[in-house]
């Protein structure tokens, strides 16, 4: 390894192996030197294949590793907070896959941890690196629609609309599954970082398929995660969001974001079911005139694209890590962005449980 790389260590080798370790290893600042997996000849065989040099099915005998300076998780949300923590309090920094964690009282709880041992913690937000995002934000910050009127979010895919796809942890509720942890909190995220606070807020939760075969038995087993969120949001400015997302729609439309102002109209969107990250484009319009797609500066564009869309924007998340931790400083999107987006998670959850609106306190972030 090379004296200037940051030793990682993997946790978390389904989307970890898929994004997390190549991202990892071609990033010229990072070198993976230890894989952990609960199954020892399991995390030995990922090792072998893919040169790493240490494999454990103990993440306490992992983050003692003198190589390893950090550690990149992304397991199951239900795993966050513990493996979190173990990491930090062995002084090593992290790269935390969203949502955060269960609950915004644990995410807090890592960031005082994080706090206390000087660790940098990096959250795994994609959208702030897609160029076309980049772009959009730029624009709104040029004030190009004015002032706005109405956001509009929809993101409807088809990844869970197969009723046979087999019961896991995405379908237990207490596991940190459904459809407001695993694309919500990306959504918190974004329309915090384009649009600024949020006020109130109303969440309705659904479950359109109630079971899934058992991977094992076969036999159906209970859904209590939601597949489908319905929110309102109102932003400190008072500029009314009204998003739809949901997992099982059959041929849906994809992943739009629209902003309408009293000077123009931006809109963000692309219609891959296979890649959320992959296919999107800006279009724009000014007093009234038609939408015309917008040029995306070369300035923004990816050094490298891949066949996954996620994996560019995750060596730029890599870039922000890397660079955080030679700063000694928490850059944007660190912890604190995670435990916001929580925050709104926990209380959309609260919404539909109470079927009411809820104020967003403006006093809880550290």
């Amino acid at each position: 390894m090379d004296k200037t790389q940051i030793g990682v260590a993997l946790v978390g080798t389904g989307f970890g192996q898929k994004i997390h370790l190549p991202g990892l290893q071609i990033h010229p600042r990072t070198a993976v030197v230890a894989v952990y997996h609960r199954d020892l000849a399991k995390a030995t065989a990922i090792a072998q294949q893919h040169q790493i040099p240490q494999a454990s099915d103990s993440l306490e005998e992992i983050v003692a590793l003198p190589t390893v300076e950090a550690v990149s998780i992304s397991t199951p949300p239900f795993l966050h907070y513990e493996m979190a923590k173990t990491a930090l309090k062995a002084g090593k920094h992290v790269l935390l896959e969203k949502p955060t964690t269960l609950t915004v009282r644990e995410a807090l709880e890592l960031y005082e941890l994080a706090q206390a041992q000087q660790a940098i913690v990096t959250l795994d937000f994609e959208f702030r690196f897609v160029p076309a995002w980049q772009r959009l934000a730029e624009l709104l910050a040029e004030g190009y629609v004015g002032q706005k009127r109405l956001i509009k979010i929809d993101w409807l895919v088809s990844g869970r609309a197969d009723a046979n796809r087999a019961w896991n942890w995405y379908a237990r509720k207490d596991q940190g599954g459904g459809a407001l942890g695993a694309i919500g909190s990306h959504l918190f995220d974004y329309v915090s970082w384009l649009f600024g606070a949020v006020r109130q807020l109303s969440g309705q939760l659904s479950t359109a398929i109630a079971t899934r075969p058992d991977p094992t038995t076969g036999e159906a087993k209970p859904v209590d995660a939601d597949d489908t969120c319905l929110l309102m949001l109102e932003l400190a400015d008072g500029t009314p969001v009204q998003a739809s997302l949901s997992a099982v729609t059959y041929q849906g439309r994809g992943h739009w974001l629209e902003i309408y102002g009293d000077q123009g109209t931006l809109v963000l969107g692309s219609d891959n079911q296979s890649d959320y990250v992959h296919g999107f484009k800006l279009w724009g319009s000014r007093q009234g005139a038609p939408l015309s797609e917008l040029e995306i500066p070369e300035r923004l564009a990816f050094a490298k694209t891949y066949s996954d869309g996620r994996l560019a924007p995750f060596v730029r998340v890599v870039d922000r890590w890397v660079e955080s931790i030679e700063r000694r400083e928490m850059l944007t999107p660190s912890l604190r962005e995670g435990i916001y987006s929580q925050m709104l998670m926990d209380l959309t959850q609260q919404s539909a449980q109470r079927k009411t609106w809820l104020d967003v306190p403006s006093d809880c972030m550290p």
